[in-house]
Protein backbone atom coordinates (compact mmCIF):
# COMPACT_ATOMS: atom_id res chain seq x y z
CA UNK A 1 0.00 0.00 0.00
CA UNK A 2 1.24 3.48 -0.89
CA UNK A 3 -0.15 6.38 1.11
CA UNK A 4 -0.57 9.94 -0.17
CA UNK A 5 2.84 11.06 1.09
CA UNK A 6 4.64 8.16 -0.60
CA UNK A 7 2.76 8.93 -3.81
CA UNK A 8 3.65 12.59 -3.42
CA UNK A 9 7.37 11.88 -3.18
CA UNK A 10 7.23 9.49 -6.13
CA UNK A 11 5.48 12.15 -8.20
CA UNK A 12 7.93 14.89 -7.20
CA UNK A 13 10.92 12.70 -8.00
CA UNK A 14 9.60 11.85 -11.47
CA UNK A 15 8.62 15.45 -12.12
CA UNK A 16 12.18 16.62 -11.27
CA UNK A 17 10.81 18.63 -8.35
CA UNK A 18 12.67 16.95 -5.49
CA UNK A 19 16.09 17.91 -6.84
CA UNK A 20 16.89 19.88 -9.97
CA UNK A 21 18.33 17.79 -12.78
CA UNK A 22 21.09 18.71 -15.20
CA UNK A 23 19.44 17.20 -18.29
CA UNK A 24 18.88 19.34 -21.42
CA UNK A 25 15.53 21.08 -21.82
CA UNK A 26 14.41 18.86 -24.72
CA UNK A 27 15.20 15.73 -22.71
CA UNK A 28 13.14 17.08 -19.82
CA UNK A 29 10.17 17.93 -22.07
CA UNK A 30 10.18 14.40 -23.44
CA UNK A 31 10.55 12.91 -19.96
CA UNK A 32 7.49 14.92 -18.84
CA UNK A 33 5.55 13.81 -21.96
CA UNK A 34 5.06 17.43 -23.08
CA UNK A 35 4.37 20.48 -20.91
CA UNK A 36 1.15 22.42 -20.53
CA UNK A 37 1.55 25.64 -22.55
CA UNK A 38 -1.77 27.46 -22.74
CA UNK A 39 0.16 30.33 -21.18
CA UNK A 40 2.92 30.46 -23.82
CA UNK A 41 5.80 31.27 -21.46
CA UNK A 42 4.72 28.86 -18.71
CA UNK A 43 7.14 26.08 -19.77
CA UNK A 44 10.07 28.40 -19.12
CA UNK A 45 9.19 28.64 -15.43
CA UNK A 46 8.32 24.94 -15.37
CA UNK A 47 11.77 24.04 -16.69
CA UNK A 48 13.53 26.56 -14.44
CA UNK A 49 11.93 24.85 -11.42
CA UNK A 50 13.12 21.45 -12.59
CA UNK A 51 16.51 21.92 -14.24
CA UNK A 52 19.83 23.03 -12.85
CA UNK A 53 21.24 25.93 -14.83
CA UNK A 54 18.31 26.24 -17.24
CA UNK A 55 18.55 29.33 -19.44
CA UNK A 56 15.47 30.62 -21.31
CA UNK A 57 17.51 31.04 -24.47
CA UNK A 58 17.77 27.24 -24.71
CA UNK A 59 14.02 26.84 -25.07
CA UNK A 60 13.61 29.99 -27.17
CA UNK A 61 16.17 28.65 -29.66
CA UNK A 62 14.42 25.27 -29.74
CA UNK A 63 11.09 26.97 -30.43
CA UNK A 64 12.47 29.08 -33.26
CA UNK A 65 14.53 26.14 -34.53
CA UNK A 66 11.41 23.91 -34.74
CA UNK A 67 12.70 21.23 -32.38
CA UNK A 68 9.74 21.95 -30.06
CA UNK A 69 6.22 23.01 -31.03
CA UNK A 70 3.03 24.16 -29.31
CA UNK A 71 -0.01 22.14 -30.33
CA UNK A 72 -3.29 20.73 -28.98
CA UNK A 73 -2.75 17.37 -27.29
CA UNK A 74 -3.87 15.94 -23.96
CA UNK A 75 -7.27 17.08 -22.71
CA UNK A 76 -7.59 19.18 -25.90
CA UNK A 77 -5.24 21.78 -24.41
CA UNK A 78 -2.11 23.42 -25.78
CA UNK A 79 1.11 21.60 -24.88
CA UNK A 80 4.76 22.12 -25.69
CA UNK A 81 6.14 18.93 -27.23
CA UNK A 82 9.36 18.00 -28.99
CA UNK A 83 9.36 17.50 -32.74
CA UNK A 84 10.41 13.90 -32.12
CA UNK A 85 7.21 13.23 -30.16
CA UNK A 86 4.78 15.58 -31.89
CA UNK A 87 3.40 13.39 -34.67
CA UNK A 88 3.03 10.22 -32.60
CA UNK A 89 1.50 11.93 -29.57
CA UNK A 90 -0.94 13.85 -31.74
CA UNK A 91 -1.88 10.61 -33.49
CA UNK A 92 -2.77 9.01 -30.15
CA UNK A 93 -4.80 11.97 -28.85
CA UNK A 94 -6.49 12.83 -32.18
CA UNK A 95 -9.62 10.74 -31.58
CA UNK A 96 -10.15 12.47 -28.23
CA UNK A 97 -9.68 15.89 -29.84
CA UNK A 98 -12.17 15.06 -32.59
CA UNK A 99 -14.64 13.65 -30.08
CA UNK A 100 -14.28 16.69 -27.87
CA UNK A 101 -15.15 18.97 -30.75
CA UNK A 102 -18.17 16.85 -31.70
CA UNK A 103 -19.65 17.40 -28.23
CA UNK A 104 -18.77 21.12 -28.11
CA UNK A 105 -21.09 24.07 -28.81
CA UNK A 106 -19.05 24.82 -31.96
CA UNK A 107 -20.20 21.58 -33.60
CA UNK A 108 -23.84 22.60 -33.21
CA UNK A 109 -23.10 25.78 -35.15
CA UNK A 110 -22.07 23.88 -38.29
CA UNK A 111 -25.53 22.79 -39.43
CA UNK A 112 -25.58 22.11 -43.15
CA UNK A 113 -21.79 22.03 -43.53
CA UNK A 114 -19.99 18.83 -44.47
CA UNK A 115 -17.26 18.71 -41.80
CA UNK A 116 -15.12 16.35 -43.84
CA UNK A 117 -15.13 18.76 -46.79
CA UNK A 118 -14.54 21.67 -44.42
CA UNK A 119 -11.48 20.02 -42.91
CA UNK A 120 -10.12 19.09 -46.35
CA UNK A 121 -10.38 22.70 -47.50
CA UNK A 122 -8.86 23.86 -44.22
CA UNK A 123 -5.91 21.56 -44.83
CA UNK A 124 -5.20 23.31 -48.11
CA UNK A 125 -5.19 26.66 -46.32
CA UNK A 126 -2.93 25.74 -43.39
CA UNK A 127 -0.55 23.80 -45.63
CA UNK A 128 0.15 27.06 -47.40
CA UNK A 129 0.23 29.73 -44.67
CA UNK A 130 0.44 30.63 -40.98
CA UNK A 131 -2.65 32.51 -39.87
CA UNK A 132 -4.80 33.32 -36.87
CA UNK A 133 -7.96 31.38 -36.11
CA UNK A 134 -10.00 34.43 -37.15
CA UNK A 135 -8.14 34.66 -40.44
CA UNK A 136 -8.64 30.92 -40.95
CA UNK A 137 -12.37 31.42 -40.45
CA UNK A 138 -12.43 34.19 -43.05
CA UNK A 139 -10.56 31.99 -45.51
CA UNK A 140 -13.03 29.16 -44.98
CA UNK A 141 -15.89 31.59 -45.56
CA UNK A 142 -14.71 31.91 -49.17
CA UNK A 143 -16.35 28.50 -49.74
CA UNK A 144 -19.07 28.67 -47.06
CA UNK A 145 -19.99 32.36 -46.96
CA UNK A 146 -22.96 31.81 -44.65
CA UNK A 147 -21.06 29.53 -42.28
CA UNK A 148 -20.13 30.47 -38.72
CA UNK A 149 -16.51 31.51 -39.21
CA UNK A 150 -15.48 30.86 -35.60
CA UNK A 151 -17.05 27.40 -35.50
CA UNK A 152 -15.53 26.47 -38.86
CA UNK A 153 -12.07 27.53 -37.71
CA UNK A 154 -12.38 25.55 -34.48
CA UNK A 155 -13.43 22.50 -36.47
CA UNK A 156 -10.26 22.67 -38.55
CA UNK A 157 -7.98 23.20 -35.53
CA UNK A 158 -9.61 20.24 -33.75
CA UNK A 159 -9.42 17.82 -36.69
CA UNK A 160 -6.01 18.71 -38.13
CA UNK A 161 -2.60 18.62 -36.41
CA UNK A 162 -1.72 22.30 -36.33
CA UNK A 163 1.05 24.13 -34.47
CA UNK A 164 1.35 27.67 -33.16
CA UNK A 165 4.38 29.28 -34.76
CA UNK A 166 6.94 31.73 -33.32
CA UNK A 167 7.30 34.37 -32.09
CA UNK A 168 4.47 32.99 -29.94
CA UNK A 169 6.14 31.23 -27.01
CA UNK A 170 9.56 32.86 -27.48
CA UNK A 171 11.10 34.34 -24.31
CA UNK A 172 11.57 38.08 -24.58
CA UNK A 173 9.55 38.41 -27.77
CA UNK A 174 6.11 36.86 -27.91
CA UNK A 175 3.39 37.45 -30.46
CA UNK A 176 -0.18 36.64 -31.49
CA UNK A 177 -1.36 33.12 -32.19
CA UNK A 178 -0.71 31.96 -35.74
CA UNK A 179 -1.48 28.40 -36.85
CA UNK A 180 -0.03 26.26 -39.60
CA UNK A 181 0.02 22.54 -40.28
CA UNK A 182 2.38 20.34 -38.33
CA UNK A 183 3.49 18.72 -41.58
CA UNK A 184 4.39 22.09 -43.11
CA UNK A 185 6.23 23.31 -40.03
CA UNK A 186 8.14 20.17 -39.13
CA UNK A 187 8.24 18.28 -42.39
CA UNK A 188 6.85 14.76 -42.22
CA UNK A 189 3.48 13.13 -41.90
CA UNK A 190 0.98 12.30 -39.17
CA UNK A 191 0.03 8.88 -40.49
CA UNK A 192 1.75 7.06 -37.61
CA UNK A 193 -0.83 4.71 -36.02
CA UNK A 194 -1.88 5.47 -32.43
CA UNK A 195 0.20 3.59 -29.87
CA UNK A 196 -1.49 3.67 -26.47
CA UNK A 197 1.07 1.33 -24.88
CA UNK A 198 3.93 3.72 -25.60
CA UNK A 199 2.26 6.73 -24.01
CA UNK A 200 0.89 4.86 -21.00
CA UNK A 201 4.41 3.68 -20.14
CA UNK A 202 5.77 7.18 -20.67
CA UNK A 203 3.03 8.61 -18.46
CA UNK A 204 3.72 6.18 -15.64
CA UNK A 205 7.45 6.99 -15.77
CA UNK A 206 6.61 10.68 -15.27
CA UNK A 207 3.46 10.57 -13.11
CA UNK A 208 3.14 7.09 -11.59
CA UNK A 209 2.17 5.07 -9.71
CA UNK A 210 -1.32 5.73 -11.06
CA UNK A 211 -4.74 4.24 -11.66
CA UNK A 212 -6.36 3.74 -15.05
CA UNK A 213 -8.63 6.68 -14.18
CA UNK A 214 -5.53 8.83 -13.62
CA UNK A 215 -4.11 7.93 -17.04
CA UNK A 216 -7.41 8.77 -18.70
CA UNK A 217 -7.81 12.06 -16.81
CA UNK A 218 -4.31 13.16 -17.82
CA UNK A 219 -4.63 12.21 -21.47
CA UNK A 220 -8.28 12.81 -22.20
CA UNK A 221 -8.21 9.40 -23.92
CA UNK A 222 -10.68 6.84 -22.52
CA UNK A 223 -11.21 3.12 -22.80
CA UNK A 224 -7.67 2.34 -21.63
CA UNK A 225 -8.44 -0.41 -19.11
CA UNK A 226 -7.90 -3.19 -21.67
CA UNK A 227 -4.56 -1.71 -22.77
CA UNK A 228 -3.33 -1.43 -19.19
CA UNK A 229 -4.41 -4.99 -18.46
CA UNK A 230 -2.41 -6.17 -21.47
CA UNK A 231 0.61 -4.30 -20.08
CA UNK A 232 0.47 -6.05 -16.68
CA UNK A 233 3.49 -8.34 -17.37
CA UNK A 234 5.59 -5.18 -17.85
CA UNK A 235 4.27 -3.36 -14.78
CA UNK A 236 4.26 -3.56 -11.00
CA UNK A 237 1.12 -2.87 -8.97
CA UNK A 238 0.27 -1.31 -5.62
CA UNK A 239 -2.83 -0.18 -3.75
CA UNK A 240 -3.60 3.29 -2.46
CA UNK A 241 -5.23 3.94 0.90
CA UNK A 242 -8.67 3.66 -0.73
CA UNK A 243 -7.81 0.21 -2.07
CA UNK A 244 -7.54 1.31 -5.71
CA UNK A 245 -5.05 -0.51 -7.91
CA UNK A 246 -2.03 1.55 -8.92
CA UNK A 247 0.15 0.66 -11.90
CA UNK A 248 3.80 1.58 -12.32
CA UNK A 249 6.91 0.95 -14.35
CA UNK A 250 9.30 -1.32 -12.42
CA UNK A 251 12.19 1.15 -12.37
CA UNK A 252 10.15 4.23 -11.41
CA UNK A 253 11.63 6.07 -8.40
CA UNK A 254 9.62 5.68 -5.20
CA UNK A 255 11.52 7.65 -2.53
CA UNK A 256 10.94 7.20 1.17
CA UNK A 257 7.95 9.26 2.29
CA UNK A 258 10.20 11.10 4.77
CA UNK A 259 12.37 12.51 1.95
CA UNK A 260 12.52 16.32 2.31
CA UNK A 261 10.80 18.29 -0.46
CA UNK A 262 12.04 21.86 -1.08
CA UNK A 263 9.62 24.64 -2.03
CA UNK A 264 9.01 24.97 -5.74
CA UNK A 265 7.38 27.70 -7.82
CA UNK A 266 5.22 26.44 -10.70
CA UNK A 267 3.68 28.28 -13.67
CA UNK A 268 0.03 28.39 -14.63
CA UNK A 269 -1.49 25.03 -15.50
CA UNK A 270 1.55 22.91 -14.58
CA UNK A 271 0.74 19.28 -15.31
CA UNK A 272 2.04 18.10 -11.93
CA UNK A 273 -1.23 19.51 -10.53
CA UNK A 274 -3.40 18.29 -13.41
CA UNK A 275 -2.02 14.84 -14.18
CA UNK A 276 -4.36 12.64 -12.11
CA UNK A 277 -8.04 11.99 -11.54
CA UNK A 278 -7.33 11.79 -7.80
CA UNK A 279 -5.03 14.74 -7.08
CA UNK A 280 -4.86 14.24 -3.31
CA UNK A 281 -1.19 13.24 -3.58
CA UNK A 282 -0.34 16.90 -4.24
CA UNK A 283 -3.50 18.99 -3.64
CA UNK A 284 -5.06 19.14 -0.14
CA UNK A 285 -8.81 18.43 0.07
CA UNK A 286 -11.09 21.26 -0.99
CA UNK A 287 -8.35 23.26 -2.68
CA UNK A 288 -9.06 24.20 -6.29
CA UNK A 289 -6.40 24.89 -8.90
CA UNK A 290 -6.46 28.49 -10.07
CA UNK A 291 -6.49 28.76 -13.85
CA UNK A 292 -5.81 32.46 -14.41
CA UNK A 293 -5.24 33.92 -17.86
CA UNK A 294 -1.75 35.09 -18.67
CA UNK A 295 1.28 34.65 -20.87
CA UNK A 296 3.28 32.79 -18.24
CA UNK A 297 6.34 33.75 -16.20
CA UNK A 298 4.37 36.24 -14.12
CA UNK A 299 2.00 34.15 -11.99
CA UNK A 300 1.45 30.61 -10.83
CA UNK A 301 1.33 28.28 -7.84
CA UNK A 302 3.88 26.98 -5.37
CA UNK A 303 4.56 23.84 -3.38
CA UNK A 304 5.59 23.62 0.27
CA UNK A 305 6.61 20.20 1.58
CA UNK A 306 5.50 18.85 -1.78
CA UNK A 307 1.92 20.10 -1.55
CA UNK A 308 0.05 22.86 -3.36
CA UNK A 309 0.27 25.63 -0.78
CA UNK A 310 -0.46 28.96 -2.46
CA UNK A 311 -0.12 31.27 -5.43
CA UNK A 312 2.42 33.83 -6.60
CA UNK A 313 2.53 36.83 -8.91
CA UNK A 314 5.29 39.09 -10.19
CA UNK A 315 4.34 42.76 -10.62
CA UNK A 316 6.58 45.32 -12.32
CA UNK A 317 6.57 49.07 -11.78
CA UNK A 318 9.22 51.76 -12.35
CA UNK A 319 12.03 49.27 -12.81
CA UNK A 320 11.07 47.31 -9.69
CA UNK A 321 9.81 43.73 -9.70
CA UNK A 322 7.80 42.55 -6.71
CA UNK A 323 7.11 38.88 -6.08
CA UNK A 324 3.89 38.62 -4.12
CA UNK A 325 3.46 35.25 -2.39
CA UNK A 326 -0.01 34.24 -1.19
CA UNK A 327 0.02 31.15 1.08
CA UNK A 328 -3.24 29.38 1.89
CA UNK A 329 -2.12 28.71 5.46
CA UNK A 330 0.38 30.20 7.88
CA UNK A 331 3.91 29.15 6.95
CA UNK A 332 6.31 27.68 9.46
CA UNK A 333 9.38 29.91 9.90
CA UNK A 334 11.68 27.43 8.17
CA UNK A 335 9.27 26.99 5.23
CA UNK A 336 8.87 30.74 4.88
CA UNK A 337 12.61 31.33 4.80
CA UNK A 338 13.12 28.57 2.23
CA UNK A 339 10.27 29.91 0.12
CA UNK A 340 11.74 33.41 0.16
CA UNK A 341 15.13 32.08 -0.91
CA UNK A 342 13.52 30.20 -3.78
CA UNK A 343 11.50 33.32 -4.60
CA UNK A 344 14.68 35.36 -4.89
CA UNK A 345 15.95 32.83 -7.42
CA UNK A 346 12.66 33.09 -9.34
CA UNK A 347 12.96 36.88 -9.52
CA UNK A 348 16.55 36.61 -10.72
CA UNK A 349 15.29 34.33 -13.50
CA UNK A 350 12.03 36.00 -14.51
CA UNK A 351 12.81 39.66 -13.79
CA UNK A 352 16.48 39.93 -14.72
CA UNK A 353 17.90 43.43 -14.37
CA UNK A 354 15.14 44.81 -12.15
CA UNK A 355 15.31 45.89 -8.53
CA UNK A 356 13.63 42.88 -6.90
CA UNK A 357 11.40 42.71 -3.85
CA UNK A 358 9.55 39.84 -2.15
CA UNK A 359 6.31 40.23 -0.22
CA UNK A 360 4.78 37.31 1.68
CA UNK A 361 1.21 37.82 2.83
CA UNK A 362 1.10 37.67 6.63
CA UNK A 363 -2.57 36.66 6.55
CA UNK A 364 -3.13 33.54 4.44
CA UNK A 365 -5.76 33.77 1.70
Amino acid sequence: MLGPRALNRALLARQLLLTRDGMPALTAIEHLVAMQAQAPLAPYVGLWSRLDGFHPGELAAATEGRTVVRTSLMRSTIHLVTARDAFALRSWTQAALTGGFASSPFAKRLDGIDVEALVAFGREIVDDASLSRAALGRSLAARWPDGDQEAMAYAVTAHLPLVQVPPRGVWGRGGPVAWTSMERWLGGRTDEPPDARRWILRYLAAFGPATVADIQAWSGVFGLRRVVDALRPELVTFRDQEGRELFDVPDGPRPDSATPAPPRFLPEYDNVLLGHADRSRIIPPGRRIPLPPGNGASMGTFLVDGMYAGTWRIMRSSGRATLSIHPFEDLRPGDRAALEREGARLLAFAATGSDPDIVVETSPS
